[in-house]
């Protein structure tokens, strides 16, 4: 009898100590709205100091040159190219003019083999042209352009680069698994021009962008009222349309259109005011970049499984909460990805049989209880309504400096794409209240966030038409 009252009271112990870890993590993530309004302030600061000069603000706030969206009207044949990772698309797009919207369009994906990840240049782009050059011949006669015309293209290329105009940036560094160390400082433009010439192709590469202005171009071309676009998938980004004159570090002539697209790069803010916890911290210290993208590593997909992850190997060390043993796969980083949050923190089953599943396929754990079963979906919430609430004040603060905060006589819309949105219904519906929370009912009246579907791809093809040299063509 006194064992059996020994062995409940330390199950009671170890209980009790899961709930302090869960109590005190649920604390230090919490985002009471004065604390969000503090983190969309320092958002609406460091744009500013960005806009003023390079490398006054942890934001990068790129310029694109993009200074005329879509319209609408826009007709005729256009290209685009969408290199972001270990794949790469082309797809052609047939417009058809006022009112008419997209005719056709065709989309091809292919990878690229992991020896031209690593080789030169010449190899990489050779390839990539080689296959446009294949996808163009395959075209059939609804896809053909009036005699001595060139194709035109635009062209996403989501690695850091240093742009100079619309139509050239030169790469300052690979990234996702890519290291071709002849290209870096090279005009990415220029070199993949060449490399279609190689192959025989009369085309004119008239944009350059990455994928979050490629989705705001998207947007704006179904929504004149568009006027930001995050995109939140493994990683995330923001763009927005800011007023020339506001923009410091723009020397020279101002554009026409008195506005240009900033590439924000807000994955890499940082706030005082951010609701950090000590697995945050060690996720930081661990990382490939530690001290960099502060904000990505609280709301982007790539982070939030192995916080989820983090929490759990010190429930299974300090409260036993798996067993005497603690699963090994619980120390791999990353073996949580944000499909297996979403999948657990959503499971409608009254067993919660998703969340057992998940447990036993990632970490192996073969029975939990269900009240601890409980504790994870529990878990699950608490960091991703953290990430969507970060996320909403990062919008508000976009909002702000464009001085639709406050206003109910302007429609605003923001474009939101990436595969977290699109995959976690409850994010994207705290995204939604948080910022109805923030804009008070008479802004979020008229403040709308939608879904951009392939933003970053049509993107482009949509950017080469608004920057087309047949102007004259193309509109009608």
């Amino acid at each position: 009898m006194a064992f059996m009252f020994c062995r409940r009271a330390r199950r009671l112990g170890r209980w009790a100590r899961a709930m302090e870890i869960v109590k005190d993590f649920e604390e230090k993530c919490a985002t009471p709205i004065d604390k969000l309004r503090k983190v969309a302030d320092g958002m609406t600061a460091e744009m500013e100091a960005g806009l003023a000069s390079d490398g006054r603000s942890n934001l990068k706030m790129l310029l694109s040159y993009v200074e005329n969206l879509p319209t609408g009207d826009e007709k005729g044949l256009f290209y685009a190219l969408d290199i972001g990772g270990t794949n790469f698309r082309i797809l052609r797009v047939l417009l058809g003019g006022r009112g008419k919207g997209v005719v056709n369009q065709e989309a091809k994906e292919l990878s690229i083999p992991p020896n031209l990840m690593v080789g030169c240049s010449h190899e990489l782009f050779d390839f990539i042209a080689s296959e446009f050059a294949k996808f163009i011949a395959s075209e059939g006669e609804e896809f053909q352009l009036p005699a001595g015309r060139k194709r035109e293209l635009g062209f996403t290329f989501s690695f850091p680069v240093r742009q100079t105009s619309l139509a050239s940036g030169t790469l300052i560094k690979w990234t996702k698994d890519f290291s071709i160390e002849d290209m870096v400082g090279e005009d990415v433009v220029s070199t993949l021009t060449k490399a279609i010439e190689r192959q025989g192709l009369d085309m004119r590469v008239a944009a350059l962008v990455n994928d979050t202005v490629g989705t705001l171009a998207g947007g704006r071309f179904y929504d004149k009222d568009v006027v930001a676009a995050v995109i939140l998938d493994t990683g995330t980004n923001a763009a927005y349309l800011e007023r020339a004159r506001d923009i410091p570090k723009l020397h020279g002539l101002l554009p026409r259109s008195g506005e240009m697209v900033i590439n924000m790069e807000w994955g890499n803010f940082r706030s005082s005011h951010l609701p950090l916890t000590e697995y945050d911290q060690s996720l930081d210290a661990e990382s490939l970049n530690p001290g960099e993208q502060a904000f990505e590593k609280l709301i982007s997909g790539m982070y939030l499984g192995d916080i989820l992850r983090r929490v759990l190997l010190r429930l299974a060390v300090e409260a036993s909460f798996f067993g005497n043993i603690v699963p090994s796969k619980l120390k791999d980083p990353f073996v949580v990805g944000y499909p297996h949050l979403s999948s657990m923190h959503e499971d409608a089953s009254s067993d919660l049989r998703v969340v057992r599943s998940n447990l036993k396929g990632i970490f192996g754990i073969s029975e939990i209880s269900l009240r601890k079963r409980k504790m994870v979906v529990e878990l699950c919430e608490i960091i991703a309504k953290r990430g969507a609430r970060l996320l909403a004040a990062g919008i508000f603060g976009i909002l702000k400096k464009q001085g639709r905060d406050v206003s109910a006589e302007q429609r605003t819309v923001v474009a939101l794409s990436g595969g977290l949105l699109e995959q976690y219904t409850m994010f994207r519906k705290w995204i939604d209240s948080t910022l109805a929370e923030m804009l008070g009912n008479e802004a979020a009246s008229v403040v709308i966030v939608t879904h951009a579907i392939d933003g970053s791809g049509i993107g482009a093809a949509l950017l080469a038409a608004a920057h087309s040299q047949y102007p004259e063509l193309d509109i009608v």
